[in-house]
């Protein structure tokens, strides 16, 4: 728990407080913390009336009203944060969390102007924890990882699409944590569609969400991927864990690369990028279905270098005791690249790993640049764009990373 959203009130807890005359239902908390999601170590006592899904109010040990949550007793994530403070919290206050995250993008970060895809609902970082939703083009794609969210979606995906000028909405759920906060799948909120299609800094893409990954695009990436393409004009470009392409098409795209070399194990995503590429009339991009590793130490032993080079692994750490093992391979990943940049390129390096920080990636690729007998003169350091914000009582949710530098 960070140290800054944990406090404790002056003279300790006191005596029990009486649980008369409380607002119904309620839990209590033995910890205080503004952090948004309460752990069951964390709770006290519960109402004998509420039920999983239940808005309840959060007393804290001395009986005082903290806030308001959701609850459910038998996940991992018993209590969700929704509201800090004796004001009660109703259904049509989430509607106004929603209505406020739409605004932040169309309003304050005028996103409609570049793009037709992006984040909506960034869980935590909206105050709606448990929710994500992006919008791609008219689809809703929505990811729950909390059973009273998931009851109440029969209400809001109506809501959402109406705000959102969407005509359809994917709904998914982990089988792990739906077995974890005991939600039964209903596949009707779900409309009957698999692709979607939407425009990117004036690039078209189309979305798989039978065969993609998690929402169907990583909408986190949109910056970076432009900024990529803004390195790239006349240049020769290599794209390592390519996925479904993005970077090497701003490379070739927008950027007018000279050549551009796209690289990842994923089958299906190769594929996708391939039909991505020709939305946009691009035939340019050499797309090989190869493992990042494999390709990298085959293309070192033929003494190949590219002009501009882009490293975007998938998430190689989830959870602490994967730690070691994640950077090892974040390590190898990095040592390999770092030997295929001409001295003077360029090279973009990435982390989805909430659990690995900014400063112990940096350090990493640091460490595995100088291993590989290079220096790295570091531009840049970047990250998730605007849509997927970061509260301040949750910065772990910041979650990816990236370094730019010139590789000598």
């Amino acid at each position: 728990m960070k140290n800054e959203n944990v406090w404790k009130r002056k003279g300790g807890d006191g005596a029990k407080a009486s649980t008369a005359g409380r607002r119904a239902p309620w839990v209590e908390i033995k910890t205080f913390t503004f952090h948004p999601t309460i752990y069951k170590s964390m709770l006290g006592k519960v109402s004998a009336d509420a039920q999983a899904g239940d808005i309840v109010t959060v007393y804290d040990r001395k009986g005082e009203i903290f806030g308001s949550g959701l609850y459910n007793g038998k996940a991992r994530v018993p209590l969700r944060m929704y509201r800090h403070g004796e004001e009660a919290f109703g259904e049509a206050d989430f509607l106004q969390l929603i209505d406020r995250a739409i605004a932040a993008r169309r309003e304050t970060m005028g996103l409609d102007a570049v793009t037709d895809a992006y984040r909506v609902i960034h869980s935590d970082g909206d105050g709606l924890s448990g929710l994500v939703v992006d919008k791609l083009g008219v689809v809703l794609s929505l990811q729950v990882h909390s059973y009273g969210v998931y009851q109440r979606l029969a209400e809001w995906i109506p809501y959402l699409k109406e705000k959102l000028d969407a005509t359809e909405a994917i709904v998914e759920v982990d089988p792990k944590i739906a077995d974890l906060e005991g939600i039964r799948i209903d596949q009707s909120l779900s409309d009957d569609i698999r692709f979607a299609k939407f425009e990117e800094h004036g690039i078209r893409y189309e979305a798989d969400f039978r065969d993609g990954h998690k929402t169907g695009f990583f909408c986190d990436q949109r910056d970076n991927r432009k900024r990529f393409g803004e390195f790239a004009k006349g240049k020769d470009v290599l794209d390592v864990c390519c996925y479904t392409g993005g970077f090497a098409l701003n490379a070739a795209v927008s950027g007018e690369a000279s050549e551009v070399t796209a690289v990842d194990l994923d089958e299906k995503a190769i594929a996708q990028a391939k039909r991505n590429a020709n939305l946009n009339g691009q035939a340019r991009v050499s797309w090989t279905h190869c493992d990042a590793f494999s390709f990298m130490r085959q293309m070192q032993r033929n003494g190949r270098q590219w002009d501009l080079v882009n490293l975007d692994p998938p998430k190689l750490i989830f959870s602490k005791d994967q730690q070691a093992e994640g950077m090892k391979k974040y390590e190898d990943l990095n040592q390999l690249a770092c030997t295929l940049v001409k001295p003077g390129g360029v090279m973009a390096t990435y982390s989805c790993s909430g659990q690995l920080s900014a400063e112990e990636f940096e350090n990493m690729a640091i460490r595995s640049a100088h291993r590989a007998g290079r220096r790295l003169q570091i531009l840049d350091r970047t990250g998730a764009g605007s849509d997927h914000p970061v509260m301040s009582n949750c910065p772990e949710s910041r979650y990816l990373k990236a370094i730019w530098s010139i590789v000598w």
